[in-house]
């Protein structure tokens, strides 16, 4: 898709959302000098002003509906349950608006391509905020595998496990009728998309998936992420753990585990393992495995010296840059598709029992 075309005005963004997410989003609009946050959605009043004061919000709105309709908006954040992203997304893409939309992409596959068909018939601009991939390590190990320094890479495993991190059991995010989905469509979703990015390979054949649901519905692991309301009497009943076999063109193949609630002696754990013909690796260590010049074994500690980070900024200060016409969005839809393709598997692999060909 391309940028829409250069100005030097500032961008005037709309978030649909006063979550938690969304305070360090309006930050990090405000803190560009070529956006500005004009306006803000929510229905709860309470958060709708708090946020809007502290970030000198002008423009306030009890739905997105009625941000959307607004004149004066030229892009806007969409960080709401998963039940509305893709429909809010849409909404927004054809009243002629840029958007950057807060992960999951949408509940399936097929709500995800309407989306995008409505971007690409609207010209404008949709991205998913993958924010992993613009960490200096993530952008150091895609240099890195770019460069041939692991040779072939044909494996990797990707993770985040939290031991106690559910956000707060009775939100709606541990309510599948709202979310969609528990751990998998909150962070594993970041996991599965570092490692596709780091790899440069989106192209998935098949998946074995497994999702649990064991600890949380016990009432174990809860969290304190989130500002949404909480219903004592909801059933949790979304994965508190997955875990899956990813076969990627090339024979390259990915393992994918993430955990809100699970037994383990860190609190959290979150990392990409690259293993090649010539080296294996951290993502987030930066941390090199393999075998010597003298035949011994070594471990290079540490990232680099030098700058390999080939995107700067943010996943915001992409997405501006994005609509401003200055580059071409770094999370591309077709990337975002492939990723959907790819959590739906797991959870269809889930529920019969046998593997998913990827066909889409």
């Amino acid at each position: 898709m391309a940028p829409a075309s250069a100005s030097t005005a500032p961008l005037r963004v709309g978030i649909i959302g006063a979550g938690q997410i969304s305070q360090g989003a309006a930050n990090d609009f405000n803190g560009d000098a070529r956006a500005q946050v004009v306006a803000l959605a929510d229905p709860s009043p309470e958060r709708l002003n708090a946020l809007a004061d502290k970030a000198g919000i002008p423009k306030r709105f009890s739905t997105g509906e009625e941000l959307i309709a607004a004149d004066g908006i030229d892009a806007v954040y969409v960080a709401v349950p998963n039940k509305f992203h893709a429909p809010l997304a849409k909404a927004a893409l054809e009243a002629d608006k840029h958007v950057i939309l807060d992960k999951p992409f949408a509940l399936n596959l097929p709500e995800a391509q309407a989306v995008a068909a409505a971007a690409a018939a609207s010209g404008r601009v949709l991205m998913l905020g993958m924010n992993q991939r613009f960490k200096p390590s993530s952008q150091i190990a895609r240099a890195r595998v770019r460069a041939g320094v692991f040779g072939e890479v044909y494996h990797a495993k990707a993770c985040w496990r939290r031991r106690a991190g559910i956000p707060r059991i009775g939100s709606w995010f541990t309510q599948k009728a709202v979310s969609g989905g528990g751990g998998l469509l909150d962070i594993g979703v970041h996991m599965l998309d570092l490692a596709l990015y780091v790899l440069d390979n989106f192209k998935p054949l098949s998946v074995s998936g497994a999702a649990y649901t064991k600890l949380g519905n016990q009432g174990l692991g809860s969290g304190g992420w989130g500002m949404s309301e909480i219903d004592p009497n909801a059933v949790f009943d979304v994965d508190d753990f997955a875990t899956a076999l990813i076969k990627l063109e090339g024979g390259v193949s990915l393992c994918l585990d993430a955990s809100w609630a699970l037994h383990q002696p860190e609190p959290n754990y979150d990392d990409l393992h690259l293993f090649g013909t010539a080296a294996g690796g951290s993502a987030n260590s930066g941390e090199i495995y393999r075998f010597g010049a003298a035949g011994g074994y070594e471990i290079l500690q540490g990232l680099p010296a030098g700058d390999l980070a080939t995107v700067s900024g943010n996943r915001f200060s992409n997405f501006i840059g994005a609509c401003l016409g200055e580059h071409e969005p770094e999370v591309t839809v077709a990337q975002a598709l492939a990723v959907q393709a790819i959590i739906d598997a797991i959870y269809a692999s889930s529920n019969n029992g046998r593997d998913v060909e990827i066909s889409f």
